[in-house]
């Protein structure tokens, strides 16, 4: 039997982990047609058939589920040697990863300056969208790590803290009843406005509403932070943000028997990704997440404020 190369275990562990090859060459900087050539260069080397192509997609064979965690091992132990041998390297290439709106609108700008002062050579691509999203796009490897409420339930992430963020409840001084009334007794006569079921912030609402025995009656649904700040800013309802962004947009911090617990992210990347990448960006994130202090919130305060002033349709 012939011995197998890194770059041909390399590319098992990604075409067998992401979601289809397409993917993981992406993440390889290599055309499908590279990586296909090197899993079949590992497959005649091991004299095996590694993935059953038969299908709709290719899947592992009893085979390929056999050698995936040896590989992973391997690549592992790779990493470790790498980087006791060699002095820390700038990072170069293509970074894709993923916040959520909250992150987006306060410490994000301020991480990727970090990034691009340590490491210029390497692009950094943002990607914004709810934690539900994020958490399947990165498991998939679409993303090489995002930052998320809360720790992920997939076995395939790992997880490790980086901050939280602090809530208060709000409304427009003008809303009937704000007031005089708390937020439960205001939801029984105001829709709620909130970000969707997929965000991050669903349990923490759902733990709320329960711990207080209160209800929404009605809900606007929308997926910015900025656009529930400015409906919350109109008088269309009863919400909850941001604790430092109450005071700042003029709106009326409400009475709570019950506080709003913090939400807690985390960095989250894929179980056996011993890249530098990861190590060299974890570290950075942990520096940075910061939904309070933010250098970027003056920013996200304006356009919280031109938010609120554009007429709703409708």
């Amino acid at each position: 039997m012939q011995q197998a190369s890194i770059k041909q275990l390399e590319a098992f562990w990604w075409a067998a982990t992401c979601a289809n090859f397409a993917t993981a060459a992406e993440r390889m900087h290599l055309s499908v047609s590279s990586l296909s050539k090197r899993i079949a260069e590992l497959e005649s080397a091991l004299g095996q058939a590694l993935f059953d192509r038969s299908g709709h997609r290719a899947v592992l064979t009893e085979a390929g589920e056999r050698l995936l965690p040896a590989t992973l091992n391997v690549l592992n132990a790779m990493a470790a040697l790498g980087r006791t041998l060699e002095a820390p390297a700038r990072l170069a290439g293509h970074c894709r990863f993923g916040v959520g709106d909250l992150s987006a609108l306060t410490w994000l700008p301020a991480f990727v300056a970090a990034a691009r002062l340590a490491h210029p050579g390497l692009s950094l691509e943002p990607c914004v969208d709810v934690g539900r999203v994020l958490e399947r796009r990165l498991a998939d490897g679409e993303l090489d790590f995002a930052v998320i409420a809360g720790r992920s339930s997939r076995s395939e992430l790992l997880s490790q803290p980086v901050g939280a963020a602090h809530f208060a409840w709000a409304a427009a001084p003008g809303l009937a009843g704000a007031d005089g009334l708390d937020a439960k007794a205001l939801l029984q006569q105001h829709p709620l406005v909130t970000l969707p079921p997929g965000a991050g912030t669903t349990r923490l609402l759902d733990d709320w509403l329960l711990a207080s025995e209160a209800a929404a009656q009605e809900r606007i649904v929308c997926n910015s932070w900025g656009a529930v700040a400015g409906m919350l800013r109109q008088g269309l309802g009863v919400g909850f943000l941001p604790a430092h962004w109450v005071g700042a947009l003029g709106l009326r911090a409400l009475r709570t028997a019950v506080p709003l617990a913090p939400l807690h992210y985390a960095f989250q990347w894929r179980r056996g990704d011993a890249r530098a990448l990861i190590a060299a960006m974890r570290p950075l994130a942990q520096a940075r997440v910061d939904f309070s202090e933010s250098p970027a919130f003056a920013g996200a305060a304006q356009a919280v404020l031109a938010s609120a002033s554009v007429s709703l349709p409708g």
